[in-house]
């Protein structure tokens, strides 16, 4: 298993392991929102409970009837009458009219136990698809608050096991769970009074094997639970091995490494199958252990209750009923076991959706000072900033949003940086691969933590300006373009409230991509594919330049944004920008001189520190870094242009 699949995985292994009830306590101010529908479920339910002992009482009155009984269940008495009411003055030992009265009696009994049961699933599974959707929501917008370095941690395929199979796990819960375990109770305390009633001594030969099946419930719950949080562990590294695979095909299928990643995954495939046999085992082992002593029950039942028919304590009548209480409570007992496990289960899964929910953002509000009409001019400022990712590199994620390859584990990616960017001016930075470029670029739009007073917009602390504020502000286009599967106007105008044709198309006529896309036969309906894949790399940046652009943002940042496209096609582009980024602060981070030569300011980045800055023939004339960069592409230049 990998640094990061162990992450996930041991997070909340890693503190101290919460109850089964503390995890589920968290839905508590879920079921809350839908306390009068509970009521009324638990209302159905309690009728289905008395329609459910109805059926007893009226069948052993049917063979009372049938036996010539004087008067039917006699030692019920009370209880007889009431549950009997007006049908006992229709009484005749022997009578067919009775017999008849009472099976009608029962066949209505059974119909409204079957509405009951009925509304009973409706209303409380139906809370659990409500909730399912509102804890589906408040998943999607934990995850979408936090910053990069959380999924630094996690990876994608784990996080989407917890949204998936653990968020069915904790619907199981709120739905059957409370509905089976709901049924079991009013069904063992109406059906265990009604036999203590009738037969104190037979409800004794029943009652005693209840602490063993509470003992062997709690033993099996145990071990139900401590495999299941490791089945869904393993679930979740199978899941993230195969989204992975699936994400770079393309890459596997280059390199010719379909058998190795196959057998990669057999590993964990085999693991989860490993774990879920052992589940088997034991849960085979359960269910046979209730079944004896369910069997064992009712040998004694029969033995004392026919003894006790034979010698007139109770009628037949009254035996049959016991009987039939007896196989009602079979449903609680085997509920029970069926309840364990779906509450073990939900409470492990509910565990590990409570690591998302509970997960605080590193990036926040917690020090905004907001300003009432103040908005973002573009000033930047940084003093003596200095930046060291907080967890190694290597495990960090290829997405340039969140993460760039700027930097080695533990070491400062940059170093006592000092710079100040006037609003409306523009910079650029250059500098050879892993100098700190794009840290310094999505340090400006806060996808990673500066240190508190190092970074500055607008003179002010960039924690003081409110995130929404702030990137609201900046237009921000990564070294790794990314595209949702949507329209290309779609992808185009994200962000916006509506989507406008005449916009899009002029930022796209902009970032040199509006021809291309009129040459589609969808033309800005064509859909792009996952991440864009329908798309060349160069399109692609080209696309994600045009929605910066739409945005029409205060910051513009530009972090190597034209590295797929040829160098006409950039020249176009730049023509193109030098209206959008007029009056506007835009910040170029480029390895080609030709892109950056005409910023306000150059910098260039070497191991993190500025060693060179000035414009491009003051850079020129310092005959440094940048001198020979300039050099270097003025020969590839002329070399293909022979």
């Amino acid at each position: 298993m990998s640094a990061a699949a162990q992450a996930i995985s041991s997070a909340p292994a890693a503190a101290k392991r919460a109850s089964s009830a503390k995890h589920l306590r968290a839905l508590m101010p879920y079921v809350s929102q839908y306390k009068g529908s509970v009521a009324l479920g638990m209302l159905m339910n309690i009728g289905l409970g008395i329609t459910g002992v109805l059926a007893p009482i009226l069948t052993g009155a049917i063979f009372d009837t049938l036996l010539s009984a004087p008067v039917p269940l006699a030692k019920w008495g009370r209880i007889a009458q009431i549950s009997l009411g007006p049908l006992l003055k229709y009484y005749r030992p022997g009578s067919r009219e009775t017999l008849a009265i009472f099976c009608v009696a029962l066949i209505v009994a059974a119909a409204a136990n079957g509405v009951f049961s009925y509304w009973n699933r409706q209303i409380l599974i139906g809370i659990s698809r409500d909730i399912e959707y509102d804890l589906r929501n408040d998943l999607l917008t934990a995850l979408l608050r936090q910053e990069p370095e959380f999924y630094v941690r996690n990876r994608t395929g784990e996080i989407m096991s917890r949204c998936t199979n653990d968020l069915n796990n904790v619907r199981m819960v709120l739905g059957p769970g409370i509905m089976y375990s709901a049924t079991t109770i009013v069904m063992m305390i109406l059906s265990v009074v009604l036999m203590v009633t009738l037969s104190p001594r037979l409800s004794i030969w029943v009652l005693t094997p209840v602490p063993v099946v509470a003992v062997v419930v709690w033993y099996f719950g145990q071990v139900i639970h401590k495999l299941y949080e490791k089945i869904q562990a393993s679930l979740a590294t199978l899941s993230a091995k195969a989204q992975e695979n699936l994400a770079g095909v393309r890459v596997v299928r280059a390199y010719a490494q379909e058998k190795a990643e196959q057998a990669g995954f057999d590993a964990p495939n085999r693991e989860y199958v490993t774990r879920n046999l052992k589940l088997i085992s034991t849960w085979s082992m359960f269910m046979p252990a209730l079944t004896t002593l369910f069997g064992m029950t009712f040998l004694l039942v029969l033995w004392q209750g026919g003894r006790l028919a034979m010698i007139g304590t109770i009628s037949v009548g009254e035996l049959i009923s016991f009987y039939y209480f007896m196989v009602l409570l079979i449903f609680p007992m085997v509920a029970l076991g069926f309840v364990t496990n779906i509450f073990q289960r939900g409470s492990a899964s509910m565990g590990r959706i409570n690591y998302i929910l509970e997960a605080q953002p590193k990036i926040s509000d917690a020090e905004a000072r907001p300003i009432p009409g103040q908005e973002i001019r573009g000033g930047v400022e940084m003093r003596h900033l200095s930046f060291t990712y907080p967890t190694p590199r290597s495990a960090v994620s290829a997405d340039a949003t969140s993460s760039s390859s700027d930097g080695a584990p533990n070491e400062p990616v940059l170093r006592d940086i000092n710079l100040k960017i006037p609003p409306g001016s523009t910079l650029a930075i250059v500098g050879p691969t892993g100098s700190g470029k794009s840290t310094l670029a999505i340090l400006i739009a806060r996808l990673w933590e500066a240190p508190l007073g190092s970074l500055l917009i607008d003179g002010r602390p960039i924690r003081e300006w409110p995130i929404a504020t702030l990137r609201g502000a900046i237009g921000f286009v990564p070294q790794d373009p990314f595209l949702f599967s949507e329209t290309l106007a779609e992808n185009i105008a994200l962000g916006e409230d509506k989507v406008v044709p005449e916009r899009v198309s002029a930022a796209a006529a902009i970032a040199s991509i509006d021809a291309e896309i009129r040459d589609f036969p969808l033309k800005y309906e064509t859909m792009v594919g996952e991440r864009g894949i329908t798309l060349s790399g160069g399109q692609k940046q080209r696309t994600t330049l045009a929605r910066a652009v739409l945005r029409d943002p205060r910051i513009l940042i530009l972090d190597d944004a034209l590295s797929s496209v040829d160098t006409d096609t950039e020249e176009k582009i730049l023509r193109g920008l030098k209206d959008v980024t007029r009056g506007r602060t835009t910040i170029l981070v480029s390895h080609r001189c030709s892109t950056v030569r005409h910023a306000d300011e150059i910098i260039v980045l070497r191991e993190g520190a500025i060693v060179e800055r000035g414009t491009h023939d003051e850079l020129i004339l310092q005959n440094g870094y940048y001198y020979d960069l300039y050099q270097k592409q003025l020969l590839e230049e002329e070399l293909a242009r022979e």
